[in-house]
């Protein structure tokens, strides 16, 4: 079948495409996710149940890790212009597309409630004994003020918005480091939780139980493509070591993580027991007040822009695929937000880490088969810029297979609990994933098959 053919893009003076957006405008839109408390719990959970010492060094591992994936997720979506989507339909085909938008679109949905509803709780907490509000009502206005945050996308005040912020969060966070040193208990933060790592038979070294929870979190490589692809191709080393690569993982986990292992062990008489993401956040209005609750709505804003942005940009492609529904941004923001306040109405936070574990071993196959292809290309000499001309097919052998081995041996292990499931879970469903496609690929010689330019399924940045 001959190649479909390609239309020339439209470029901006400087030949770059005239959809793509300057470099620190991509970059503030995207370090939104440097502020999630998310960031500071995990590392303080974590360390409780490893041990500071290799909690730092499944850190390390975790940043070479995402910073040497992103490099290559990054540069590629920068080369073609791939989001999720487009990038799917070359490894999966067109149905297997289709599932990746909606796990993606889901998964950052129920992020959307979780991030929201630490705001809303922190409000809760905070005004209970002046005005005694019930959660929904705090869930409703978290959810009424967010929204009009992402009508207008990246390109237009997303990013002045995430500049402005970043800031005020960097000094928020040092307020309450300087605040529970001196008003809680901080000595001995970095001998706090286990001694002596984690033994073998419960996921081997601790250092390693560490890095499989991290893995938990690649869905920020699915983010990570999405962005991408409005980066402009001047700028993609800037991008792929800075915005997306070591240097923003270096911030985003090991900065926070220590602020939150250090916070989890000072505040411990406030967050109890058992270190949990709303926990740190209340404990903090206990010894912070009105500050705390400043630094809470700062940070969870930050993080919930890009939340909200990805959900509706990716109800927005399925809207278009599935139902062949073609209706404003706004239309999809909106649809977005109701979903997110219905689900902040039942008990979130009895199944939403269940939803999210099952999504995270979707997502890590996705990445693995993502990651193995790009490097696949580069091995074989093959242009990025030439997925275009590939035939078209609904389902993509290897990619599928891939997938579903991947997804398969993971959800065996998570559902089964066995002690190790929570380390070695996801890597086997990379290495599996990473396996299954490389040698299906190199059976058939299928490459993959995204549609044609012409049909591309696009959203508004």
């Amino acid at each position: 079948m001959p190649a479909a053919p390609t239309q020339k893009p439209v470029t901006d003076s400087d030949g770059s495409p005239a959809d793509r957006i300057p470099r620190l405008s991509l970059m503030m839109g995207w370090w939104s996710l440097v502020s999630a408390m998310f960031y500071l719990y995990i590392a303080g959970l974590v360390a409780s149940t490893v041990g500071f010492t290799d909690t730092v060094i499944g850190l390390l591992l975790t940043i070479a890790v995402f910073g040497l994936v992103n490099r290559a997720l990054a540069g590629y979506a920068i080369d073609t212009g791939f989001g999720v989507e487009r990038f799917s339909q070359l490894l999966f085909g067109k149905v297997g597309s289709v599932l990746a938008t909606l796990v993606f679109a889901a998964t950052a949905l129920y992020y959307g409630v979780f991030e929201g509803s630490i705001i809303a709780a922190t409000l809760e907490a905070y005004t209970r004994d002046s005005l005694g509000w019930s959660i929904n009502v705090w869930y409703f206005i978290v959810v009424a003020y967010a929204t009009p945050l992402v009508f207008g996308g990246v390109r237009n005040w997303l990013d002045k918005l995430n500049g402005l912020l970043l800031p005020l969060y960097a000094a928020g966070l040092v307020a309450a480091v300087v605040v529970a040193a001196v008003s809680g208990e901080p000595a001995g933060w970095t001998g706090s939780g286990a001694q002596d790592g984690v033994p073998f038979a419960s996921g081997g070294p601790g250092w390693l139980m560490a890095f499989g929870i991290y893995m938990g979190v690649w869905i920020l490589m699915m983010y990570t493509v999405d962005f991408a692809q409005l980066g402009r191709p001047q700028d993609r080393r800037f991008h792929t070591t800075v915005t997306f690569g070591w240097v923003f993982y270096a911030v985003t986990f090991l900065i926070n993580g220590l602020v939150g292992i250090f916070l989890s062990h000072a505040l411990r008489s406030f967050v109890g027991s058992t270190v949990s993401e709303g926990g740190v956040a209340v404990a903090l209005t206990h010894v912070m007040g009105i500050w705390a609750v400043l630094l809470v709505f700062v940070s969870q804003t930050r993080i919930n822009t890009a939340n909200y942005f990805l959900a509706s940009s990716n109800l927005e492609i399925l809207g278009r695929m599935v139902f062949r529904l073609r209706l404003p941004r706004v239309v999809w923001v909106l649809v977005g937000s109701a979903i997110i306040f219905l689900i902040m109405l039942t008990n979130v936070f009895s199944y939403i880490l269940t939803a999210l574990n099952w999504q995270g071993v979707l997502v890590t196959g996705w990445v693995a088969i993502a990651l193995t292809h790009v490097t696949l290309d580069r091995f074989q000499g093959i242009d990025p810029a030439q997925a275009e001309t590939r035939t078209t097919r609904m389902v993509s052998l290897p990619g599928v297979v891939g997938w579903g081995a991947g997804s398969l041996v993971g959800l065996v292990v998570l559902e089964t609990g066995p002690a190790w499931a929570t380390t070695w879970g996801p890597i086997l469903t990379a290495v599996c994933a990473c396996g299954v496609y490389a040698t299906l690929r190199a059976v058939t010689g299928a490459k993959g098959s995204p549609l044609p330019q012409t049909d591309a399924v696009t959203t508004t940045a």
